[in-house]
């Protein structure tokens, strides 16, 4: 039977309760035992789906095309596993689960409420992933802060399992943040006691309390936490701020937060973690031989998670390449033909990304001209291919009316249009082309060249894509397509022969990178803007060399 950890956080949101426990199921996982996490959201929204990027941060899409929570992004890439839909549930989709279930009457006629139904379903879906053998240990990560009102069902719904199941089966996590006073020059366990309190006062007493701060944790304070908060002094844990959230694994294990777990479960021999690949990881991230500056083209930059897989797709590739990655976030609104050159100036690559609707379209298709221009690297995903295409059509092929009819739905050059299937759906959520589709490569390609094999398999989520009425012009100009969809003919991947690197896809690569599995765009992007930045290192070099005999 499977055991169960359940994190729960307090005092304030954004503390990462979802590093923590993508942080813990790694130490698991690397002492051989399997592993999965789920994320339970309170919001009502049935998924995020809908939510604007500045809202919550990115839509993470699973392979089985499930809208999800960002911090499964951060489990997949931590455990380097697929999740699914059933890896994040929201309080709407719980409601809605025994909304439909009360219409069909499988509740003979009794009165619906929150306990028991509502708790009920929540328990059914925290235990769902635990009843089918495939894993040893499920854990749960409770999102809001504990003391929400919109967390009281699911709060209830642990005090629930841990009344219903074997002491030994579950564990509580509570990460919590210890503030430090410049004033006073000390840290304050007050939020911390109030915390465990509240969460206690509904039942529900944790065995472990991670304490997220800014200095060290003293041993008078751990014994303070541990004599107010009712847990074991070794059961305090200090979360010190960490320069990259792939120390935390091994800020953990030296805290042994893996092997307090294991003692709670009763289970006594467990092999020590096998973390080399992470180690080897860590120490190209630490320690990178050169530096490269990559221009990340958006609309949502105020927000840093809006683009979070990205971003972390950079670390992974840059590690690989032993390249330290330097993003500079230019807002598509402010560019211009005018001013392209200066915002564009010192960069070693160019990153379109993705998004929806007209806000900053011109501005991303005008970086994509100077990029194609100057020879820039450039790598475009999903909206960002799209801009590469209709520059492309306005500027080498003349077709000056050039759009995507998501912008302009009477342009007369409709070179990126709206999926035939998705003309007649009208509902928003959970609609568009979702989860992971097949592609064939071209052989001799750049894509061809990048993956190595053929076909391979991304993960989607857009309702528009390439009008193919236009491709034997595009292909006959020089943008080629090297990348369809065998069943539809859907161009997912276009590139420029002869430029340094230009490719821009449909899907989106960035959700299925990892430590232990770079994405191949991303590596070669990132070796593309190094050697780049190399050849402009060597010219300047000769350059100065030159001045210097004259």
């Amino acid at each position: 039977m499977a055991k169960y950890i359940f994190v729960t956080g307090g005092v304030t949101s954004s503390l990462g309760k979802g590093i923590i426990a993508a942080s813990l199921a790694k130490l698991l996982q690397a002492r051989g035992l399997r592993v999965t996490i789920q994320k339970l959201d309170p919001y009502i929204n049935v998924d995020p789906g809908t939510l604007n990027p500045y809202e919550h941060g990115e839509c993470y899409v699973t392979e089985d095309g499930a809208e999800t929570d960002l911090d499964l992004g951060h489990y997949e890439r931590f455990l380097n596993l697929f999740t699914t839909q059933s890896n994040n549930v929201t309080t709407g989709r719980i409601y809605q689960t025994v909304i439909n279930k009360e219409r069909e009457g499988a509740y003979l006629g009794k009165t619906v409420q929150v306990v028991p139904h509502i708790t009920d379903e929540i328990k059914r879906r925290m235990l769902h992933l635990g009843q089918n053998g495939d894993y040893d240990i499920v854990i749960t990560e409770i999102g809001g802060t504990v003391g929400d009102i919109e967390s009281l069902p699911f709060v209830e719904a642990v005090r629930q399992l841990q009344w219903e199941l074997p002491e030994e089966d579950t564990v509580v996590v509570h990460l919590t943040l210890i503030p430090y006073l410049k004033a006073a020059k000390e840290l304050k366990t007050k939020p911390t006691q109030h915390s465990v309190r509240m969460l206690s006062q509904e039942g529900v007493h944790p065995d472990i309390i991670v304490c997220r701060t800014e200095r060290p944790l003293t041993p008078e304070l751990r014994r303070k936490i541990a004599l107010f908060c009712n847990v074991k002094q070794e059961a305090v844990i200090e979360a010190a701020d960490a320069p990259t959230i792939y120390e935390v694994p091994l800020t953990m294990m030296r805290e042994k937060l893996d092997v307090i777990c294991l003692k709670k479960f009763g289970i006594a021999e467990y092999a020590e973690p096998e973390l080399s690949r992470w180690k080897e990881f860590l120490d190209k991230l630490k320690y990178p031989k050169s530096k490269v500056t990559i221009g990340l083209i958006g609309k949502y930059l105020e927000l840093q998670d809006a683009y979070k897989s990205i971003l972390e797709s950079f670390v992974h590739a840059g590690a690989v390449n032993e390249c330290q990655v330097q993003i500079v976030n230019v807002h598509s609104e402010y560019i211009t033909p005018e001013n392209v050159g200066e915002k564009l100036d010192g960069l070693d690559g160019l990153l379109v990304a993705p998004g929806f609707g007209l806000r900053g379209v011109e501005g991303k298709i005008t970086a994509v001209k100077y990029a194609r221009e100057k020879g820039l690297p450039f790598f475009g995903i999903c909206l960002g291919m799209q801009m590469a295409v209709i520059e492309f059509a306005r500027n080498v092929l003349n077709l000056k009316d050039a759009h995507s009819t998501e912008m302009d739905p009477e342009t007369r050059e409709p070179v990126i249009d709206l999926m035939e299937e998705q003309k007649k759906v009208t509902a928003k959520g959970g609609t568009m082309r979702l989860g992971a589709y097949p592609c064939d490569l071209k052989p001799g390609s750049l894509a061809y060249n990048i993956y190595g094999k053929t076909p391979i398999s991304e993960r989607h989520r857009h309702r528009w894509e390439f009008n193919n009425k236009y491709l034997d012009q595009f292909e006959q100009a020089g943008m080629i397509a090297s990348g369809k969809n065998p069943d539809t003919g859907l161009v997912e991947i276009v590139e420029l022969p002869g430029h340094p690197f230009f490719i821009g896809v449909q899907y989106h690569p960035e959700l299925k990178s990892t430590v232990e599995s770079p994405q191949p765009v991303f590596v070669r992007f990132i070796r593309a803007a190094k050697e780049r930045a190399e050849k402009i290192s060597e010219i300047k070099k000769t350059q100065l060399q030159s001045s210097e005999v004259l």
